[in-house]
């Protein structure tokens, strides 16, 4: 069909455009293919996570030889339904002078016909980004604990209901504006084919909201659209 095969959990095609040196990737989310998706709750509808267009245009990033995400915007949410799936596209652009590539995300309706959405829109880069050095020791030195219990209640509360794959978040430490955070997954969760679970990431943000670093004072949840 044209098409090569890839190894993504989220993207399983990719064709090379005819007319440069861009690429789509393909993929199908739906519960029923991928049910920790239905993890992901927000005011009663199930989301595509933010974390997870991170994640997937990382992946479309390491195929061209681009190793980093430079920016990524969110536009509109992705709502996966309940019965049937959606179809995704990922969308990377001819490279530019200096290296970058732009980069979409798109999606429509299983067996729709007509214009997809645009959910998000970024660059991506050939210069890795720098890699922090170690820590020394763990908790930070001069490091307050944050208290975590009920973490999830309260934000269930608030309309953000994580199930157990996003309910990662394990302890919170935080020094003056910096926070630091263990998180992890069940041990059921498959990790296999991403380069970083969408879950880890979304975990790794919930401390922004927790310690009010955003001006939030009461530990409200806040979701990122901007990357």
């Amino acid at each position: 069909l044209g098409l090569g095969s890839v190894g993504h959990p989220l993207l399983r095609a990719a064709v090379s455009l005819a007319d440069g040196d861009g690429v789509v990737l393909t993929g199908r989310l739906s519960l029923s293919g991928q049910p920790w998706l239905a993890d992901y709750v927000v005011l009663g509808s199930v989301l595509l996570a933010g974390a997870a267009f991170v994640e997937l245009v990382m992946y479309a990033g390491d195929q061209v030889g681009c190793g980093a995400v430079q920016e990524l915007t969110l536009q509109t949410p992705l709502l996966l339904p309940e019965q049937g799936g959606v179809q995704v596209q990922v969308w990377v652009g001819d490279p530019g002078q200096d290296g970058r590539r732009p980069v979409n995300v798109y999606s429509r309706p299983e067996g729709a016909e007509g214009s997809w959405t645009r959910h998000a829109t970024g660059a991506l880069s050939p210069r890795a980004g720098r890699v922090p050095s170690g820590l020394g020791q763990w908790p930070p030195a001069g490091a307050r604990p944050v208290a975590v219990d009920g973490v999830y209640e309260r934000l269930a509360d608030g309309g953000y209901v994580y199930g157990p794959v996003f309910q990662g978040l394990r302890a919170v430490w935080r020094s003056e504006r910096d926070v630091y955070a263990e998180v992890t997954l069940p041990e059921h969760v498959e990790t296999g084919g991403f380069g970083l679970h969408p879950a880890v990431l979304d975990a790794a943000l919930h401390p922004i909201g927790l310690t009010g670093l955003l001006g939030d004072d009461d530990g409200g949840a806040v979701l990122p659209f901007a990357w």
